[in-house]
Protein backbone atom coordinates (compact mmCIF):
# COMPACT_ATOMS: atom_id res chain seq x y z
CA UNK A 1 0.00 0.00 0.00
CA UNK A 2 1.21 3.36 -1.45
CA UNK A 3 1.04 6.42 1.12
CA UNK A 4 2.16 9.78 0.98
CA UNK A 5 3.60 11.03 3.99
CA UNK A 6 4.02 14.61 5.18
CA UNK A 7 5.74 17.05 7.27
CA UNK A 8 4.08 18.29 10.43
CA UNK A 9 3.50 22.04 9.80
CA UNK A 10 1.42 24.89 11.19
CA UNK A 11 -1.14 25.15 9.68
CA UNK A 12 -1.11 21.25 8.52
CA UNK A 13 -0.42 20.15 5.12
CA UNK A 14 -2.87 17.85 2.75
CA UNK A 15 -2.42 16.36 -0.52
CA UNK A 16 -4.80 17.29 -2.79
CA UNK A 17 -4.78 16.70 -6.55
CA UNK A 18 -1.33 15.14 -6.70
CA UNK A 19 0.26 17.96 -5.03
CA UNK A 20 1.02 19.23 -1.50
CA UNK A 21 -1.53 22.54 -0.18
CA UNK A 22 -0.65 24.07 3.16
CA UNK A 23 -3.93 24.90 5.31
CA UNK A 24 -4.71 28.41 5.52
CA UNK A 25 -5.18 30.25 8.94
CA UNK A 26 -8.58 31.57 9.44
CA UNK A 27 -9.65 34.73 9.16
CA UNK A 28 -12.71 36.18 11.18
CA UNK A 29 -15.73 34.73 9.45
CA UNK A 30 -14.05 31.38 9.07
CA UNK A 31 -13.27 30.94 12.73
CA UNK A 32 -16.84 32.36 13.67
CA UNK A 33 -18.59 29.58 11.47
CA UNK A 34 -16.12 26.84 12.14
CA UNK A 35 -15.82 27.27 15.86
CA UNK A 36 -20.51 27.53 15.96
CA UNK A 37 -20.24 24.25 13.66
CA UNK A 38 -18.17 22.73 16.08
CA UNK A 39 -19.84 24.11 19.21
CA UNK A 40 -22.85 22.57 17.92
CA UNK A 41 -21.55 19.09 17.08
CA UNK A 42 -19.48 18.51 20.06
CA UNK A 43 -23.22 19.50 22.16
CA UNK A 44 -24.86 17.21 20.12
CA UNK A 45 -22.43 14.16 20.14
CA UNK A 46 -21.76 14.80 24.08
CA UNK A 47 -25.61 14.27 24.74
CA UNK A 48 -25.65 11.28 22.83
CA UNK A 49 -22.22 9.87 23.77
CA UNK A 50 -21.72 8.81 20.43
CA UNK A 51 -18.38 9.74 19.12
CA UNK A 52 -15.36 12.44 18.85
CA UNK A 53 -15.16 15.88 17.22
CA UNK A 54 -12.34 17.62 16.08
CA UNK A 55 -11.47 20.77 15.13
CA UNK A 56 -8.01 20.69 12.36
CA UNK A 57 -7.78 17.04 12.48
CA UNK A 58 -5.84 14.93 10.21
CA UNK A 59 -7.18 11.83 8.81
CA UNK A 60 -5.17 9.16 6.85
CA UNK A 61 -7.77 8.26 3.61
CA UNK A 62 -7.58 6.19 0.91
CA UNK A 63 -9.46 6.20 -1.61
CA UNK A 64 -10.63 2.58 -3.92
CA UNK A 65 -7.55 2.21 -5.91
CA UNK A 66 -5.79 5.52 -4.71
CA UNK A 67 -2.81 6.32 -2.68
CA UNK A 68 -3.35 7.08 1.29
CA UNK A 69 -2.90 10.53 2.07
CA UNK A 70 -3.73 13.33 4.39
CA UNK A 71 -6.55 15.97 4.78
CA UNK A 72 -7.62 17.70 7.68
CA UNK A 73 -10.88 18.96 7.72
CA UNK A 74 -11.94 22.45 9.84
CA UNK A 75 -14.13 20.06 11.75
CA UNK A 76 -14.71 16.25 12.10
CA UNK A 77 -16.97 13.73 13.79
CA UNK A 78 -16.20 9.90 14.34
CA UNK A 79 -18.38 7.85 16.08
CA UNK A 80 -17.28 5.28 18.57
CA UNK A 81 -18.34 2.70 15.89
CA UNK A 82 -15.89 4.01 13.56
CA UNK A 83 -12.89 4.40 16.25
CA UNK A 84 -13.71 3.28 19.88
CA UNK A 85 -13.63 4.70 22.92
CA UNK A 86 -10.27 2.71 24.24
CA UNK A 87 -8.29 2.80 21.13
CA UNK A 88 -8.80 6.74 20.56
CA UNK A 89 -6.29 8.09 22.67
CA UNK A 90 -3.96 5.74 20.91
CA UNK A 91 -4.62 6.66 17.65
CA UNK A 92 -4.02 10.81 16.55
CA UNK A 93 -4.03 9.90 12.82
CA UNK A 94 -7.13 8.08 12.10
CA UNK A 95 -6.85 5.77 9.39
CA UNK A 96 -10.60 5.93 8.68
CA UNK A 97 -12.61 8.21 7.48
CA UNK A 98 -15.33 10.31 9.92
CA UNK A 99 -19.05 9.99 9.75
CA UNK A 100 -18.93 13.94 8.89
CA UNK A 101 -16.51 16.61 7.69
CA UNK A 102 -16.98 20.25 8.30
CA UNK A 103 -15.12 22.47 5.55
CA UNK A 104 -15.08 26.23 6.02
CA UNK A 105 -14.71 27.78 2.22
CA UNK A 106 -11.51 30.53 2.56
CA UNK A 107 -11.09 32.95 0.03
CA UNK A 108 -7.55 31.24 -1.70
CA UNK A 109 -10.03 27.53 -2.47
CA UNK A 110 -9.28 26.76 -5.71
CA UNK A 111 -12.82 25.50 -6.96
CA UNK A 112 -11.18 21.98 -8.27
CA UNK A 113 -9.29 21.32 -4.68
CA UNK A 114 -12.35 21.64 -3.04
CA UNK A 115 -14.25 19.08 -5.71
CA UNK A 116 -11.48 16.63 -4.80
CA UNK A 117 -11.51 16.94 -1.39
CA UNK A 118 -15.18 16.29 -1.43
CA UNK A 119 -15.09 13.36 -3.54
CA UNK A 120 -12.26 11.65 -1.41
CA UNK A 121 -13.83 11.95 1.81
CA UNK A 122 -17.19 10.62 0.06
CA UNK A 123 -15.43 7.82 -1.51
CA UNK A 124 -13.64 6.82 1.88
CA UNK A 125 -16.90 6.39 3.26
CA UNK A 126 -17.40 10.28 4.80
CA UNK A 127 -21.22 10.22 5.22
CA UNK A 128 -21.68 13.52 5.24
CA UNK A 129 -19.91 16.81 4.27
CA UNK A 130 -20.81 20.08 4.95
CA UNK A 131 -19.06 23.19 3.08
CA UNK A 132 -19.46 26.51 4.95
CA UNK A 133 -20.07 29.66 2.33
CA UNK A 134 -19.30 32.58 5.04
CA UNK A 135 -19.63 34.82 1.74
CA UNK A 136 -22.88 33.56 0.54
CA UNK A 137 -24.18 32.82 3.83
CA UNK A 138 -24.97 29.34 2.99
CA UNK A 139 -24.09 25.55 3.39
CA UNK A 140 -24.75 22.58 1.03
CA UNK A 141 -24.31 19.04 2.72
CA UNK A 142 -22.75 16.59 0.37
CA UNK A 143 -23.53 12.96 0.28
CA UNK A 144 -23.80 9.95 -1.28
CA UNK A 145 -27.58 11.18 -2.86
CA UNK A 146 -26.20 14.45 -4.06
CA UNK A 147 -26.64 17.93 -2.53
CA UNK A 148 -29.03 19.55 -0.16
CA UNK A 149 -28.33 23.43 -0.06
CA UNK A 150 -29.32 25.39 2.67
CA UNK A 151 -29.55 29.32 3.38
CA UNK A 152 -28.80 31.24 6.49
CA UNK A 153 -32.59 31.19 7.39
CA UNK A 154 -32.98 27.29 7.63
CA UNK A 155 -32.11 24.16 9.94
CA UNK A 156 -29.60 22.25 9.18
CA UNK A 157 -29.71 18.69 9.55
CA UNK A 158 -28.80 15.21 8.07
CA UNK A 159 -29.83 11.74 8.38
CA UNK A 160 -26.13 10.87 9.27
CA UNK A 161 -26.42 12.73 12.73
CA UNK A 162 -29.68 11.50 13.92
CA UNK A 163 -31.15 14.44 15.79
CA UNK A 164 -28.75 17.11 14.96
CA UNK A 165 -30.13 19.84 14.24
CA UNK A 166 -28.66 23.74 14.15
CA UNK A 167 -29.74 27.39 12.14
CA UNK A 168 -27.55 28.23 9.46
CA UNK A 169 -27.88 31.52 10.60
CA UNK A 170 -25.60 30.80 13.74
CA UNK A 171 -22.67 30.18 11.70
CA UNK A 172 -22.34 33.38 10.11
CA UNK A 173 -23.70 35.85 13.26
CA UNK A 174 -21.17 37.12 15.58
CA UNK A 175 -22.32 37.59 18.98
CA UNK A 176 -23.45 41.29 19.41
CA UNK A 177 -22.74 43.29 22.83
CA UNK A 178 -25.72 44.05 25.48
CA UNK A 179 -27.30 47.44 24.95
CA UNK A 180 -26.77 49.54 28.18
CA UNK A 181 -30.16 51.01 29.59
Amino acid sequence: MREIILPEAKPALEWVRGRVLQKVSPRRKHALAQSRFVSALDAWAETNASGTIGTEWEFRLQPPGEVRRPLVPDVAYISFERLPFDESPATDIPPVAPEAVVEVLSQDDRREDVDDKLRVYLACGVLVVFLVDTKSRSVHAYDADGVTAFQASDLIVHPALPDFSMHASRLFEPVRPRRSS
